[in-house]
Protein backbone atom coordinates (compact mmCIF):
# COMPACT_ATOMS: atom_id res chain seq x y z
CA UNK A 1 0.00 0.00 0.00
CA UNK A 2 1.59 3.25 -1.06
CA UNK A 3 3.00 6.60 1.24
CA UNK A 4 -0.18 8.39 2.11
CA UNK A 5 0.58 12.45 1.31
CA UNK A 6 -0.43 14.87 3.81
CA UNK A 7 -3.25 17.27 2.68
CA UNK A 8 -2.63 21.23 1.96
CA UNK A 9 -5.14 21.59 5.21
CA UNK A 10 -2.82 19.66 7.16
CA UNK A 11 0.73 20.89 5.89
CA UNK A 12 -0.82 24.23 6.95
CA UNK A 13 -1.79 23.13 10.62
CA UNK A 14 1.69 21.91 11.27
CA UNK A 15 2.86 24.91 10.05
CA UNK A 16 0.99 27.12 12.08
CA UNK A 17 2.21 24.96 14.90
CA UNK A 18 5.63 25.44 14.44
CA UNK A 19 5.47 28.86 13.89
CA UNK A 20 3.69 28.70 17.51
CA UNK A 21 6.10 26.93 19.30
CA UNK A 22 8.96 29.19 17.71
CA UNK A 23 6.57 32.13 18.46
CA UNK A 24 6.60 31.41 21.99
CA UNK A 25 9.99 30.21 22.47
CA UNK A 26 10.75 33.94 20.75
CA UNK A 27 8.91 35.26 23.20
CA UNK A 28 10.28 33.37 26.34
CA UNK A 29 14.07 34.41 25.24
CA UNK A 30 12.88 37.98 24.92
CA UNK A 31 11.16 37.42 28.19
CA UNK A 32 14.21 36.29 29.58
CA UNK A 33 16.41 39.08 27.52
CA UNK A 34 14.51 41.41 29.40
CA UNK A 35 14.89 40.04 32.79
CA UNK A 36 18.52 39.50 32.49
CA UNK A 37 19.04 43.42 31.33
CA UNK A 38 16.90 44.82 33.42
CA UNK A 39 16.82 42.99 36.37
CA UNK A 40 19.65 40.58 36.84
CA UNK A 41 21.94 43.11 34.54
CA UNK A 42 24.23 44.85 37.74
CA UNK A 43 24.64 41.27 39.39
CA UNK A 44 26.16 39.59 36.08
CA UNK A 45 28.12 43.10 35.12
CA UNK A 46 30.07 42.15 38.68
CA UNK A 47 30.43 39.01 37.77
CA UNK A 48 32.41 39.51 34.34
CA UNK A 49 34.16 41.99 36.27
CA UNK A 50 35.06 39.80 38.45
CA UNK A 51 36.05 37.01 35.78
CA UNK A 52 38.10 39.20 34.10
CA UNK A 53 40.15 41.32 37.44
CA UNK A 54 41.76 39.54 39.98
CA UNK A 55 42.31 40.00 43.69
CA UNK A 56 46.07 39.62 44.91
CA UNK A 57 47.43 40.38 48.46
CA UNK A 58 51.18 40.41 48.36
CA UNK A 59 53.07 38.00 50.29
CA UNK A 60 54.40 40.01 53.41
CA UNK A 61 55.97 38.31 56.10
CA UNK A 62 55.48 38.98 59.96
CA UNK A 63 58.30 41.89 60.94
CA UNK A 64 61.35 40.79 62.37
CA UNK A 65 62.72 41.96 65.70
CA UNK A 66 65.98 43.30 66.51
CA UNK A 67 68.03 44.39 69.37
CA UNK A 68 69.08 48.34 70.03
CA UNK A 69 72.04 48.24 67.46
CA UNK A 70 72.20 50.11 64.28
CA UNK A 71 70.61 48.11 61.20
CA UNK A 72 72.19 50.25 58.51
CA UNK A 73 75.36 49.54 60.31
CA UNK A 74 74.84 45.69 60.60
CA UNK A 75 75.06 45.97 64.51
CA UNK A 76 71.36 44.79 65.08
CA UNK A 77 71.08 41.21 66.38
CA UNK A 78 68.38 39.90 64.48
CA UNK A 79 65.69 38.62 67.46
CA UNK A 80 62.83 36.84 64.94
CA UNK A 81 62.42 36.93 61.41
CA UNK A 82 60.19 34.93 58.92
CA UNK A 83 62.14 32.67 56.46
CA UNK A 84 60.71 30.78 53.66
CA UNK A 85 60.02 26.95 54.60
CA UNK A 86 58.05 24.25 52.72
CA UNK A 87 55.94 21.09 53.57
CA UNK A 88 56.65 17.56 52.38
CA UNK A 89 53.79 16.12 51.72
CA UNK A 90 53.35 12.37 49.86
CA UNK A 91 50.70 10.99 47.83
CA UNK A 92 51.10 7.15 47.72
CA UNK A 93 48.41 6.58 45.00
CA UNK A 94 50.31 8.67 42.66
CA UNK A 95 53.78 7.25 42.74
CA UNK A 96 53.57 5.37 39.98
CA UNK A 97 55.55 2.45 38.76
CA UNK A 98 58.14 3.49 42.25
CA UNK A 99 57.57 1.30 45.25
CA UNK A 100 57.17 3.17 48.53
CA UNK A 101 60.75 1.73 49.45
CA UNK A 102 62.82 3.32 46.65
CA UNK A 103 61.31 6.68 47.43
CA UNK A 104 61.82 5.91 51.17
CA UNK A 105 65.26 5.62 49.95
CA UNK A 106 65.78 8.42 47.80
CA UNK A 107 64.13 10.75 50.36
CA UNK A 108 66.58 9.24 53.94
CA UNK A 109 69.57 11.47 53.05
CA UNK A 110 67.53 14.39 52.18
CA UNK A 111 65.16 14.28 55.85
CA UNK A 112 67.78 12.32 57.51
CA UNK A 113 65.47 9.53 58.25
CA UNK A 114 65.77 5.99 59.01
CA UNK A 115 64.59 4.35 55.06
CA UNK A 116 62.60 1.63 57.69
CA UNK A 117 60.58 4.51 59.52
CA UNK A 118 59.65 6.66 55.39
CA UNK A 119 58.99 3.41 54.53
CA UNK A 120 55.98 2.56 57.10
CA UNK A 121 55.22 5.81 56.54
CA UNK A 122 54.76 5.79 52.68
CA UNK A 123 52.23 2.59 52.92
CA UNK A 124 49.88 4.71 53.32
CA UNK A 125 46.55 4.80 51.15
CA UNK A 126 46.68 8.34 52.29
CA UNK A 127 48.15 11.57 52.15
CA UNK A 128 50.64 11.75 54.57
CA UNK A 129 52.69 14.43 55.76
CA UNK A 130 56.09 13.91 55.94
CA UNK A 131 58.10 16.92 57.10
CA UNK A 132 57.68 20.46 58.13
CA UNK A 133 59.65 23.76 57.81
CA UNK A 134 62.36 22.37 55.40
CA UNK A 135 64.51 25.13 54.02
CA UNK A 136 64.46 26.05 50.33
CA UNK A 137 67.98 24.34 49.84
CA UNK A 138 66.75 20.89 50.80
CA UNK A 139 63.35 21.45 48.56
CA UNK A 140 65.10 21.81 45.53
CA UNK A 141 67.39 18.86 46.43
CA UNK A 142 63.93 16.74 46.82
CA UNK A 143 62.43 18.92 43.40
CA UNK A 144 65.08 17.65 41.67
CA UNK A 145 64.62 13.78 42.22
CA UNK A 146 61.52 14.16 39.70
CA UNK A 147 59.56 12.02 41.74
CA UNK A 148 56.03 11.14 41.27
CA UNK A 149 53.62 11.52 44.28
CA UNK A 150 55.74 14.12 46.22
CA UNK A 151 54.44 18.16 46.85
CA UNK A 152 56.29 20.60 48.50
CA UNK A 153 54.22 23.11 49.75
CA UNK A 154 55.73 26.67 50.07
CA UNK A 155 54.71 28.36 53.59
CA UNK A 156 56.62 30.66 56.30
CA UNK A 157 58.40 29.41 59.52
CA UNK A 158 59.56 31.77 62.24
CA UNK A 159 62.66 31.58 63.57
CA UNK A 160 64.46 32.86 66.73
CA UNK A 161 68.07 33.06 65.37
CA UNK A 162 69.13 34.14 69.38
CA UNK A 163 67.46 30.67 70.81
CA UNK A 164 66.76 30.86 74.49
CA UNK A 165 68.98 34.16 74.69
CA UNK A 166 65.36 36.73 74.47
CA UNK A 167 62.81 34.26 74.84
CA UNK A 168 61.36 35.59 77.63
CA UNK A 169 60.79 39.16 76.02
CA UNK A 170 60.47 38.09 72.40
CA UNK A 171 57.98 34.97 73.09
CA UNK A 172 56.88 32.79 70.14
CA UNK A 173 54.42 31.94 67.65
CA UNK A 174 52.17 29.06 67.11
CA UNK A 175 51.51 26.89 64.08
CA UNK A 176 49.35 29.39 63.06
CA UNK A 177 51.72 32.48 63.38
CA UNK A 178 50.09 33.69 65.99
CA UNK A 179 51.56 35.25 68.87
CA UNK A 180 51.17 33.27 72.36
CA UNK A 181 54.16 34.38 74.53
CA UNK A 182 55.92 37.77 74.98
CA UNK A 183 56.23 40.96 72.12
CA UNK A 184 55.04 38.09 69.85
CA UNK A 185 51.48 38.14 71.59
CA UNK A 186 51.33 41.84 73.06
CA UNK A 187 52.80 43.50 69.78
CA UNK A 188 50.92 41.06 67.40
CA UNK A 189 49.04 43.86 65.25
CA UNK A 190 52.70 45.92 64.88
CA UNK A 191 54.33 42.57 63.97
CA UNK A 192 51.41 41.40 61.72
CA UNK A 193 51.19 43.36 58.71
CA UNK A 194 48.83 44.43 56.99
CA UNK A 195 48.70 45.12 53.30
CA UNK A 196 45.83 46.43 51.10
CA UNK A 197 44.01 44.39 48.57
CA UNK A 198 45.17 44.98 44.54
CA UNK A 199 42.67 44.16 41.96
CA UNK A 200 44.77 43.79 39.09
CA UNK A 201 43.33 42.53 35.12
CA UNK A 202 43.34 39.26 33.93
CA UNK A 203 42.33 37.29 29.94
CA UNK A 204 40.11 35.09 29.22
CA UNK A 205 42.41 32.09 30.48
CA UNK A 206 42.57 33.12 33.88
CA UNK A 207 46.52 35.15 33.38
CA UNK A 208 47.13 38.18 34.79
CA UNK A 209 48.09 41.03 32.30
CA UNK A 210 51.34 41.67 32.87
CA UNK A 211 51.87 44.89 31.65
CA UNK A 212 49.34 45.52 34.18
CA UNK A 213 50.56 44.23 37.34
CA UNK A 214 52.24 47.33 39.11
CA UNK A 215 56.07 47.25 39.69
CA UNK A 216 57.23 46.22 43.52
CA UNK A 217 54.14 44.08 43.84
CA UNK A 218 56.06 41.93 46.07
CA UNK A 219 58.04 44.23 47.60
CA UNK A 220 57.14 46.43 50.64
CA UNK A 221 58.52 49.30 52.51
CA UNK A 222 61.20 47.27 54.97
CA UNK A 223 60.49 47.82 58.55
CA UNK A 224 61.65 46.30 61.44
CA UNK A 225 60.64 46.45 65.20
CA UNK A 226 63.02 47.39 67.35
CA UNK A 227 63.84 46.85 71.14
CA UNK A 228 65.40 48.57 73.51
CA UNK A 229 67.62 45.39 74.63
CA UNK A 230 71.27 45.20 74.11
CA UNK A 231 72.08 41.41 73.67
CA UNK A 232 75.72 42.03 74.97
CA UNK A 233 73.79 42.69 78.49
CA UNK A 234 71.63 40.40 77.84
CA UNK A 235 74.17 37.47 77.51
CA UNK A 236 76.25 38.60 80.48
CA UNK A 237 73.36 38.25 82.74
CA UNK A 238 71.83 35.00 81.60
CA UNK A 239 75.07 33.89 82.26
CA UNK A 240 75.66 35.53 85.51
CA UNK A 241 72.69 34.21 86.59
CA UNK A 242 73.00 30.41 85.56
CA UNK A 243 76.23 30.47 87.54
CA UNK A 244 74.61 31.31 90.98
CA UNK A 245 71.27 29.56 90.13
CA UNK A 246 73.46 26.25 89.95
CA UNK A 247 75.60 27.15 92.60
CA UNK A 248 72.46 27.10 95.15
CA UNK A 249 70.56 25.07 93.88
CA UNK A 250 67.55 27.60 93.42
CA UNK A 251 64.19 27.08 92.12
CA UNK A 252 64.70 29.93 89.56
CA UNK A 253 65.95 33.59 89.47
CA UNK A 254 65.49 36.83 87.22
CA UNK A 255 68.04 40.22 86.04
CA UNK A 256 66.52 43.19 85.25
CA UNK A 257 68.95 45.67 83.51
CA UNK A 258 67.00 49.41 83.14
CA UNK A 259 67.95 53.08 81.62
CA UNK A 260 66.65 55.02 85.14
CA UNK A 261 65.71 58.18 83.25
CA UNK A 262 64.24 56.38 79.70
CA UNK A 263 62.36 53.28 81.45
CA UNK A 264 64.06 51.61 78.47
CA UNK A 265 64.52 48.10 79.63
CA UNK A 266 68.36 47.37 78.30
CA UNK A 267 68.38 43.60 79.72
CA UNK A 268 65.78 41.17 81.20
CA UNK A 269 66.40 37.25 81.64
CA UNK A 270 64.62 34.85 83.49
CA UNK A 271 66.02 31.30 84.13
CA UNK A 272 64.87 28.74 83.61
CA UNK A 273 63.56 29.57 80.35
CA UNK A 274 62.85 27.36 76.66
CA UNK A 275 63.76 27.73 73.06
CA UNK A 276 61.05 29.60 71.10
CA UNK A 277 61.78 27.68 68.16
CA UNK A 278 61.18 24.47 69.94
CA UNK A 279 58.46 25.79 71.99
CA UNK A 280 56.90 22.47 72.29
CA UNK A 281 58.77 20.48 73.96
CA UNK A 282 58.73 22.57 76.41
CA UNK A 283 56.44 22.81 80.05
CA UNK A 284 53.85 26.20 79.43
CA UNK A 285 54.83 27.12 82.90
CA UNK A 286 58.31 28.71 81.17
CA UNK A 287 56.31 30.66 78.89
CA UNK A 288 55.53 32.58 81.68
CA UNK A 289 57.92 35.76 82.27
CA UNK A 290 57.75 35.41 85.80
CA UNK A 291 59.46 38.76 86.23
CA UNK A 292 56.55 40.40 84.58
CA UNK A 293 53.62 38.51 85.66
CA UNK A 294 54.64 37.31 89.17
CA UNK A 295 54.01 39.26 92.80
CA UNK A 296 56.34 38.41 95.27
CA UNK A 297 57.30 40.44 98.85
CA UNK A 298 60.80 42.21 97.90
CA UNK A 299 61.99 42.63 101.90
CA UNK A 300 65.08 44.99 102.36
CA UNK A 301 65.70 45.85 98.39
CA UNK A 302 62.26 47.91 99.59
CA UNK A 303 63.65 49.85 102.30
CA UNK A 304 65.29 52.41 100.24
CA UNK A 305 61.85 53.26 98.83
CA UNK A 306 60.50 53.77 101.93
CA UNK A 307 63.83 55.87 103.35
CA UNK A 308 63.03 58.19 100.35
CA UNK A 309 59.42 58.53 101.30
CA UNK A 310 60.42 59.52 105.11
CA UNK A 311 62.92 61.85 103.52
CA UNK A 312 60.47 63.19 101.02
CA UNK A 313 57.74 64.09 103.65
CA UNK A 314 60.30 65.66 105.97
CA UNK A 315 58.98 63.25 109.11
CA UNK A 316 63.09 62.59 109.30
CA UNK A 317 66.10 64.03 108.01
CA UNK A 318 69.40 61.96 106.88
CA UNK A 319 71.57 62.42 110.15
CA UNK A 320 68.12 61.61 112.12
CA UNK A 321 69.20 58.64 114.91
CA UNK A 322 67.29 55.80 116.01
CA UNK A 323 67.72 53.05 118.42
CA UNK A 324 68.00 49.67 117.36
CA UNK A 325 67.22 47.24 120.09
CA UNK A 326 67.70 44.00 117.64
CA UNK A 327 64.24 43.71 118.54
CA UNK A 328 60.64 45.41 118.69
CA UNK A 329 57.23 44.23 119.83
CA UNK A 330 54.28 45.95 117.22
CA UNK A 331 51.35 44.50 119.25
CA UNK A 332 51.71 41.34 120.11
CA UNK A 333 53.94 40.53 116.71
CA UNK A 334 57.82 40.76 117.60
CA UNK A 335 59.74 41.87 114.57
CA UNK A 336 63.80 41.35 114.93
CA UNK A 337 66.78 42.04 112.71
CA UNK A 338 68.14 39.51 110.44
CA UNK A 339 71.21 39.04 112.99
CA UNK A 340 69.49 39.21 116.13
CA UNK A 341 70.68 35.92 117.27
CA UNK A 342 74.38 36.40 116.66
CA UNK A 343 74.45 40.49 117.23
CA UNK A 344 71.67 41.46 119.77
CA UNK A 345 71.35 44.93 119.78
CA UNK A 346 73.00 47.69 117.11
CA UNK A 347 72.27 50.58 119.81
CA UNK A 348 71.69 54.04 118.15
CA UNK A 349 71.55 54.05 114.38
CA UNK A 350 71.77 57.11 111.47
CA UNK A 351 69.71 56.55 108.72
CA UNK A 352 72.56 55.65 106.79
CA UNK A 353 73.86 53.09 109.24
CA UNK A 354 70.51 51.75 109.21
CA UNK A 355 70.10 50.82 105.33
CA UNK A 356 73.80 49.71 105.68
CA UNK A 357 73.15 47.07 108.18
CA UNK A 358 69.80 46.27 106.74
CA UNK A 359 68.54 47.06 110.27
CA UNK A 360 64.35 45.79 110.25
CA UNK A 361 63.98 47.40 113.78
CA UNK A 362 65.40 50.66 112.52
CA UNK A 363 63.26 50.81 109.65
CA UNK A 364 60.22 50.64 111.77
CA UNK A 365 60.90 53.28 113.82
CA UNK A 366 61.75 55.51 111.08
CA UNK A 367 58.44 54.53 109.62
CA UNK A 368 56.73 54.93 112.75
CA UNK A 369 57.82 59.05 112.33
CA UNK A 370 55.36 59.65 109.34
CA UNK A 371 51.49 59.72 109.73
CA UNK A 372 50.28 56.37 108.47
CA UNK A 373 47.84 57.99 105.63
CA UNK A 374 50.53 59.95 104.82
CA UNK A 375 52.86 57.51 104.27
CA UNK A 376 49.77 54.80 102.49
CA UNK A 377 49.33 58.17 100.38
CA UNK A 378 52.81 58.13 99.47
CA UNK A 379 52.83 54.89 98.22
CA UNK A 380 50.19 54.92 96.11
CA UNK A 381 51.95 57.99 94.41
CA UNK A 382 54.97 55.79 93.63
CA UNK A 383 53.12 53.49 91.29
CA UNK A 384 51.66 50.70 94.64
CA UNK A 385 48.45 49.09 94.24
CA UNK A 386 49.17 50.01 89.58
CA UNK A 387 50.77 47.84 86.75
CA UNK A 388 53.32 49.74 85.73
CA UNK A 389 52.09 49.77 82.22
CA UNK A 390 55.10 47.83 80.99
CA UNK A 391 54.13 46.52 76.85
CA UNK A 392 55.21 43.00 77.85
CA UNK A 393 51.77 40.88 78.39
CA UNK A 394 50.13 39.63 81.31
CA UNK A 395 51.12 42.16 84.04
CA UNK A 396 49.55 42.03 87.42
CA UNK A 397 49.40 45.32 89.24
CA UNK A 398 51.18 45.33 92.53
CA UNK A 399 49.15 44.63 95.89
CA UNK A 400 49.24 46.94 99.23
CA UNK A 401 46.69 46.66 101.55
CA UNK A 402 43.50 48.68 102.17
CA UNK A 403 44.08 52.15 103.47
CA UNK A 404 41.83 51.10 106.60
CA UNK A 405 43.67 48.07 107.06
CA UNK A 406 46.92 50.23 106.80
CA UNK A 407 46.34 52.92 109.15
CA UNK A 408 44.44 50.84 112.18
CA UNK A 409 46.53 47.38 112.34
CA UNK A 410 50.32 49.03 113.10
CA UNK A 411 52.00 45.76 112.32
CA UNK A 412 50.76 46.54 108.98
CA UNK A 413 53.25 49.43 108.95
CA UNK A 414 55.83 47.58 110.24
CA UNK A 415 56.21 44.97 108.36
CA UNK A 416 56.32 47.29 104.85
CA UNK A 417 58.79 49.18 106.73
CA UNK A 418 61.46 46.19 105.87
CA UNK A 419 59.56 45.33 102.56
CA UNK A 420 56.95 42.59 103.56
CA UNK A 421 53.61 42.65 104.07
CA UNK A 422 53.27 44.05 100.06
CA UNK A 423 53.47 42.09 96.90
CA UNK A 424 55.37 43.73 93.67
CA UNK A 425 57.15 42.03 90.49
CA UNK A 426 60.89 42.10 90.19
CA UNK A 427 60.14 44.50 87.14
CA UNK A 428 58.15 46.79 89.37
CA UNK A 429 60.59 47.01 92.20
CA UNK A 430 62.93 47.73 89.50
CA UNK A 431 61.29 50.41 88.01
CA UNK A 432 60.51 52.05 91.57
CA UNK A 433 64.12 52.12 91.87
CA UNK A 434 64.47 54.08 89.23
CA UNK A 435 62.77 56.96 90.33
CA UNK A 436 65.41 56.95 93.07
CA UNK A 437 68.23 56.71 90.30
CA UNK A 438 66.95 59.73 88.23
CA UNK A 439 66.28 62.03 90.81
CA UNK A 440 62.56 61.23 92.02
CA UNK A 441 60.74 61.31 88.30
CA UNK A 442 58.04 58.74 87.50
CA UNK A 443 58.68 56.25 84.21
CA UNK A 444 57.31 53.66 82.36
CA UNK A 445 59.33 50.54 81.50
CA UNK A 446 59.65 49.61 77.82
CA UNK A 447 61.08 46.92 75.64
CA UNK A 448 59.76 48.06 72.63
CA UNK A 449 61.71 51.26 71.48
CA UNK A 450 59.68 51.21 67.77
CA UNK A 451 59.48 50.93 64.25
CA UNK A 452 62.77 51.60 62.26
CA UNK A 453 63.67 50.98 58.42
CA UNK A 454 66.02 48.86 57.70
CA UNK A 455 68.32 50.47 55.74
CA UNK A 456 67.96 53.76 57.11
CA UNK A 457 67.98 53.39 60.83
CA UNK A 458 65.09 56.18 60.84
CA UNK A 459 63.07 55.51 63.54
CA UNK A 460 59.16 55.85 61.42
CA UNK A 461 57.09 55.11 64.48
CA UNK A 462 58.03 55.47 68.40
CA UNK A 463 56.65 53.93 71.09
CA UNK A 464 54.63 56.37 72.74
CA UNK A 465 55.83 57.19 76.22
CA UNK A 466 54.17 59.40 78.88
CA UNK A 467 55.97 62.81 80.08
CA UNK A 468 58.09 61.56 83.29
CA UNK A 469 55.86 62.69 86.53
CA UNK A 470 57.78 63.94 89.79
CA UNK A 471 57.13 61.86 93.10
CA UNK A 472 59.82 62.53 95.06
CA UNK A 473 62.15 65.46 95.18
CA UNK A 474 65.69 65.67 94.16
CA UNK A 475 66.99 66.57 97.42
CA UNK A 476 65.73 63.17 98.98
CA UNK A 477 66.72 61.14 96.15
CA UNK A 478 70.07 61.94 96.26
CA UNK A 479 70.48 61.09 100.37
CA UNK A 480 69.36 58.00 100.03
CA UNK A 481 72.23 57.19 96.63
CA UNK A 482 74.61 58.74 99.09
CA UNK A 483 73.24 55.88 101.77
CA UNK A 484 72.93 53.08 98.78
CA UNK A 485 76.67 53.52 98.07
CA UNK A 486 77.77 53.53 101.75
CA UNK A 487 76.10 50.46 101.71
CA UNK A 488 78.17 48.96 99.46
CA UNK A 489 81.45 50.45 100.34
CA UNK A 490 80.95 49.15 104.17
CA UNK A 491 77.46 47.61 104.83
CA UNK A 492 75.77 44.47 103.22
CA UNK A 493 76.35 45.06 99.77
CA UNK A 494 80.40 44.99 99.81
CA UNK A 495 80.00 41.50 97.55
CA UNK A 496 79.34 43.84 94.63
CA UNK A 497 81.89 46.13 95.25
CA UNK A 498 84.26 46.86 92.54
CA UNK A 499 87.69 48.74 92.54
CA UNK A 500 87.52 52.11 91.39
CA UNK A 501 84.02 52.31 90.70
CA UNK A 502 81.24 53.75 92.90
CA UNK A 503 78.06 51.69 92.91
CA UNK A 504 75.16 52.02 95.44
CA UNK A 505 73.26 48.80 96.52
CA UNK A 506 70.74 46.93 98.74
CA UNK A 507 70.86 43.20 99.52
CA UNK A 508 67.67 41.34 100.29
CA UNK A 509 66.80 38.49 102.34
CA UNK A 510 63.16 37.66 102.36
CA UNK A 511 60.46 35.04 103.79
CA UNK A 512 59.07 33.46 100.88
CA UNK A 513 54.75 34.10 101.33
CA UNK A 514 52.77 31.06 100.69
CA UNK A 515 49.87 30.86 97.59
CA UNK A 516 47.60 30.58 101.00
CA UNK A 517 48.83 33.70 103.02
CA UNK A 518 51.54 33.04 105.78
CA UNK A 519 55.25 32.12 105.20
CA UNK A 520 56.55 28.84 103.53
CA UNK A 521 59.12 27.36 105.97
CA UNK A 522 62.64 27.47 104.99
CA UNK A 523 62.04 29.52 101.84
CA UNK A 524 63.26 32.89 100.96
CA UNK A 525 64.36 34.87 98.02
CA UNK A 526 67.05 36.77 98.17
CA UNK A 527 67.93 39.68 95.81
CA UNK A 528 70.28 43.12 95.31
CA UNK A 529 69.72 46.01 93.58
CA UNK A 530 72.32 48.41 92.07
CA UNK A 531 72.45 51.78 91.02
CA UNK A 532 75.94 52.53 88.44
CA UNK A 533 77.34 54.88 88.89
CA UNK A 534 75.77 55.22 91.84
CA UNK A 535 75.38 59.24 92.51
CA UNK A 536 74.60 60.02 88.82
CA UNK A 537 72.79 56.68 87.78
CA UNK A 538 73.26 55.31 84.30
CA UNK A 539 71.71 51.84 85.17
CA UNK A 540 69.49 49.93 87.18
CA UNK A 541 70.05 46.49 88.21
CA UNK A 542 68.17 44.20 90.12
CA UNK A 543 68.75 40.42 90.70
CA UNK A 544 66.34 37.76 92.04
CA UNK A 545 66.80 34.75 93.13
CA UNK A 546 63.97 32.39 93.93
CA UNK A 547 64.71 29.39 96.81
CA UNK A 548 68.12 29.33 97.00
CA UNK A 549 69.20 26.22 99.24
CA UNK A 550 71.94 26.57 101.81
CA UNK A 551 73.18 28.46 105.32
CA UNK A 552 74.67 30.94 103.16
CA UNK A 553 72.13 31.79 100.89
CA UNK A 554 71.48 35.40 101.76
CA UNK A 555 71.40 38.26 98.81
CA UNK A 556 74.97 39.20 99.26
CA UNK A 557 75.93 35.94 98.42
CA UNK A 558 73.27 34.90 95.81
CA UNK A 559 72.12 38.06 93.96
CA UNK A 560 75.18 40.72 94.80
CA UNK A 561 77.75 38.45 92.83
CA UNK A 562 75.27 38.23 89.72
CA UNK A 563 74.88 41.98 89.82
CA UNK A 564 78.48 42.87 89.92
CA UNK A 565 79.10 40.38 87.16
CA UNK A 566 76.41 42.70 85.00
CA UNK A 567 77.96 46.26 85.93
CA UNK A 568 81.70 44.34 85.03
CA UNK A 569 80.71 43.75 81.43
CA UNK A 570 79.14 47.51 81.11
CA UNK A 571 82.23 48.75 82.23
CA UNK A 572 84.38 46.60 79.68
CA UNK A 573 81.72 47.56 77.07
CA UNK A 574 81.29 51.49 77.53
CA UNK A 575 84.84 51.44 78.01
CA UNK A 576 83.99 53.28 81.59
CA UNK A 577 87.54 54.58 83.42
CA UNK A 578 87.65 53.81 87.12
CA UNK A 579 87.54 56.94 89.05
CA UNK A 580 89.64 56.70 92.19
CA UNK A 581 92.56 54.31 92.65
Amino acid sequence: MGERIPTVRQLNFRIAAVGLVLAVALVGVGARLVYLQHHQGPLLQKRAEAQQRAQLRPFIPRRSIVDRHSLARQQAELLAVDRPAYTLWAHPRLFGKRTPQEIATALAPLLRRPVEQLTQQLSATHAVRLERWLSPEVATQIQALYLDGLELVSERQRVYPQKEMAAEVVGYVDLDHRGQAGLEYSQQVLLERTVQHLTLPRDGYGQLLAAEVPEGLLQSHETVLQLTLDMRLQRAARAALKTQLERFQALRGTVIVLQPHTGEILALVSEPTYDPNRYFEYDPALFRNWAVTDLYEPGSTFKPINIAIGLDAGAFTANERVYDAGQIWIGRWPIQNHDYRQRGAHGWLSVTEVLRLSSNVGMVHLMQKLDPRQYYHALLRLGLNERSGVDLPFEPPSRLKPLRQFVTVPVERATVAFGQGLALTPLQLATLHCIIANGGLKVRPHVVRGLVEKDTDTLVWGSPQPQPVRVLSEQATLAVRIQMRDAVDFGTGQSAKIEGYEIGGKTGTAQKAGPRGGYLPGKRITSFVAYFPALRPQYVILAVIDEPRGEDAFGSTTAAPVVRSVIQEIITLEGIRPNSP
